[in-house]
């Protein structure tokens, strides 16, 4: 068979790349980029797909849902069936779901197979964000994978802030199905890069596969996946029902722009976690988890000022958008040679938090109002910093990383 000329060398373990290798990683971003865009897409064009194809914009909803629902259950089945594969097969095959998937979206006439072609979007971004971690660790030293992971990671905020409203925006324009037409055009691009620019690695050796539950018991690794679960839900809660705490401020009318204030203080967080992840990890997180707790007390109790939730807000991004870096990285680190398990684990418990979320804070929101809130969140913030602060020995380790 004949080869793509552009196609990247395999590197060797363990090489050391100076500098990173920014194509290929940035590569590994736009997958991520195209996950998160392709989940989020039907929640900005909610009132065209509704009426596009005349079902309630409830209905219309459960497109977001059936799409996690895929991630959660197969992203640990799938990263374990498919660990002694060649790596960036794998990455192609979740890539090629995205293509297939969004394409059918687009064209589908029919509620119930828009349904099972959403589904089948959400299980190949199960089975890609179980890839782009280990991916990402493999292309460089171990002394740059923090910094790394910080590339490979950054087209999840980056679509939450700027790809969400593009999107909306296309969609008013060219229509909702033109839309998701265009993402699978840009998903298509995206396998040439791939083959292009991202190298090739061996899948894990048979006596290199560890199952689920040798990896959940891997010191360090349970820790880890309670504070994702902790904090992810914890912003979930508020995120999802940012609404009624902007109403107290008068600021309902301005969601989207404290939505974009917290996505562009997240692209800050990135940076700074970024350029110190390898040498701060432990410190990154503690300092995050307290920088959420004040946006939680400002908001549950002198929110009605727009300054202070303007404030609030891009402090809140500021230290959200380093976390799926850091809890990724101390996901893998702990994890050893079950990264790739471990960050399937890491995608479920993660959705699990979302959906959880959106179930919690309706609940709270309902029952007891919007006040509630601070104090559930300062609860779930607290368990947290306890789970961190005595995870120092396997999980979050104080001082630098060291990763094999």
């Amino acid at each position: 068979m004949t080869q793509m000329s552009c196609t990247a060398a395999p590197a060797a373990p363990g090489m050391i790349e100076q500098p990173l290798p920014l194509s290929g990683l940035l590569a590994l971003a736009m997958t991520g980029f195209i996950a998160i865009l392709s989940e989020t897409l039907p929640a900005g064009l909610l009132g065209q797909i509704s009426a596009g194809m005349q079902i309630s914009e409830a209905m219309t909803g459960q497109l977001v849902t059936v799409y996690a629902l895929g991630s959660l259950l197969t992203a640990i089945p799938l990263v374990t069936l498919t660990q002694g594969w060649r790596r960036r097969p794998v990455l192609l095959l979740a890539i090629a779901g995205f293509l297939l998937f969004n394409t059918l979206t687009a064209v589908s006439q029919s509620y119930l197979l828009t349904l099972v072609a959403r589904f089948m979007t959400g299980v190949a971004a199960g089975l890609a964000w179980g890839v782009i971690a280990g991916h990402a660790r493999r292309m460089v030293s171990p002394a740059q994978q923090g910094r790394a992971m910080a590339v490979a990671m950054i087209g999840a905020p980056v679509a939450l802030s700027l790809g969400v409203p593009a999107g909306t925006w296309l969609g008013e324009l060219l229509g909702w199905r033109m839309t998701f037409a265009l993402v699978s055009v840009a998903t298509l691009g995206l396998v040439v890069w791939v083959l292009c620019k991202v190298p090739d690695f061996e899948g894990h050796k048979p006596g290199q596969r560890p199952g689920v539950l040798h990896v959940l018991r891997t010191p360090g690794v349970l820790a880890v996946l309670l504070v994702i679960f902790t904090w992810i839900l914890a912003h979930n809660v508020l995120y999802t029902y940012i609404v009624p705490f902007l109403a107290a401020a008068g600021l309902a009318a301005s969601t989207g722009l404290v939505l974009l204030t917290f996505g562009i203080a997240a692209l800050a967080g990135i940076a700074l976690v970024g350029a110190w992840v390898d040498r701060h990890l432990r410190n990154l997180v503690l300092s995050s988890l307290i920088g959420f707790a004040t946006v939680a007390l400002v908001l549950g109790f002198v929110g009605q000022s727009a300054l202070l939730v303007f404030v609030s807000v891009a402090l809140w991004g500021l230290t959200y958008g380093g976390a799926p870096t850091l809890l990724q990285t101390a996901s893998a680190d702990a994890a050893g040679e079950g990264v790739d398990v471990a960050q399937s684990m890491l995608v479920t418990v993660w959705n699990l938090a979302v959906a959880v979320g959106g179930l919690l804070g309706g609940l709270l929101l309902t029952h007891w109002g919007v006040a509630s809130f601070t104090w559930v969140l300062l609860l779930l913030i607290g368990l947290a910093l306890l789970i961190t602060g005595s995870a120092h020995r396997h999980g979050f380790a104080p001082g630098a990383r060291v990763a094999g």
